[in-house]
């Protein structure tokens, strides 16, 4: 099932998902509400609030706790995206301005503690502590991640081990979050909660591995990204940490060199290694390892319309090119 078929799927529920993201939006405070807007309204594929509604219609749930959920992850992934822009000093995202580009960092860093603030408050209206406690704990391993991403930035010694440490913590913890608060609201039991929360898991570290092999191969106009951004920022990803561990002498070198001192003067070496090495073709094969446990995980539930749309998303993260 193609993404534009998985969104007419989702098409209702994603509307009153966005009405909620916009009501809870508004602020007195002008420039809040107009930094928030201008993140909000970007876009992108509104994938963790659809995996919130998608299990939670798998767990026959389907009610204004789900799109108060679901706008509550957006917030909380959109205020990561608005601190990560201002840690990677970036200036484009999704084919346009960052906010701190447009606005400044310390406009983007203070409306990003608004969205968490708002976030939180959102959860109280939910009335249940499983829920605060699966939101509060993903958003404190989230900022762990962003730490130990900061920490591992120009240092070609990151093993894959690392590497994934990172994006389970930093990228997938929302996606896991995401699919097991359905099982939640769903009063699954431990086993299932604990199925759905895997599927995320998985599928958002395949999620994650894609973009990062789409970050030395994607199409600009497509990723909203320049070729090698990752290499600019001297993150050592997995198509980088293959190449020192399988090129030969010189090319080990060149991409410690990169990841070092960061920057895109070697771009084209670094992408002359990453295909001779075969390193996109092996990070391929990880995401799709991920996206096989992903698949087994949801065999923990029925056979439904929903299920099989969570299905397909790990066929799509397998194969997009944004």
């Amino acid at each position: 099932m193609a993404l534009p078929l998985i969104q007419q799927h989702l098409a209702a529920d994603m509307a009153t998902v966005d009405r909620v993201i916009r009501e809870r939006l508004h602020s007195e405070v002008a420039l809040v509400s107009q930094v928030a807007d201008y993140i909000i309204s970007a876009g992108g594929k509104r994938l963790r609030p659809a995996l919130v509604v998608l299990s939670s219609r798998a767990h026959g749930v389907i009610d204004a706790r789900v799109h108060e959920l679901a706008a509550i992850i957006e917030f909380i992934h959109t205020a990561t995206l608005l601190h990560d822009d201002v840690v990677d000093e970036s200036a484009l995202r999704r084919g346009r301005e960052t906010a701190n580009a447009a606005f400044g960092n310390a406009p983007a860093v203070l409306v990003g503690d608004f969205l968490y603030s708002r976030a939180f408050q959102m959860m109280v209206s939910i009335g249940s502590m499983r829920v605060m406690e699966v939101l509060a704990d993903a958003t404190n391993i989230i900022a762990e991640g962003e730490v130990l991403q900061l920490m591992n930035c120009n240092d070609p010694d990151i093993d894959e081990a690392a590497y994934l440490r990172v994006i389970r913590y930093k990228t997938a913890k929302l996606f896991e979050a995401s699919t097991r608060l359905g099982a939640v609201l769903g009063g699954a039991d431990a086993a299932r909660e604990a199925a759905m929360a895997a599927y995320g898991m998985h599928l958002g570290t395949a999620f994650q591995l894609v973009d990062d092999i789409l970050d030395y191969s994607g199409d600009p106009s497509s990723t909203g990204k320049n070729v090698g951004d990752d290499l600019a920022e001297g993150k050592p990803t997995l198509p980088l940490i293959h190449v020192i561990r399988h090129g030969d002498a010189r090319e080990a070198a060149l991409v410690r060199q990169a990841i070092e001192e960061g920057g895109c003067a070697d771009v084209e070496a670094v992408l002359a290694a990453i295909r001779r090495t075969g390193a996109l073709d092996y990070a391929r094969g990880v995401a799709e390892a991920e996206l096989g446990l992903a698949r087994t995980a949801l065999e923990a539930l029925e056979p439904s319309p929903d299920r099989e749309v969570l299905l397909s998303l790990t066929v799509f993260a397998a194969d997009r090119d944004h």
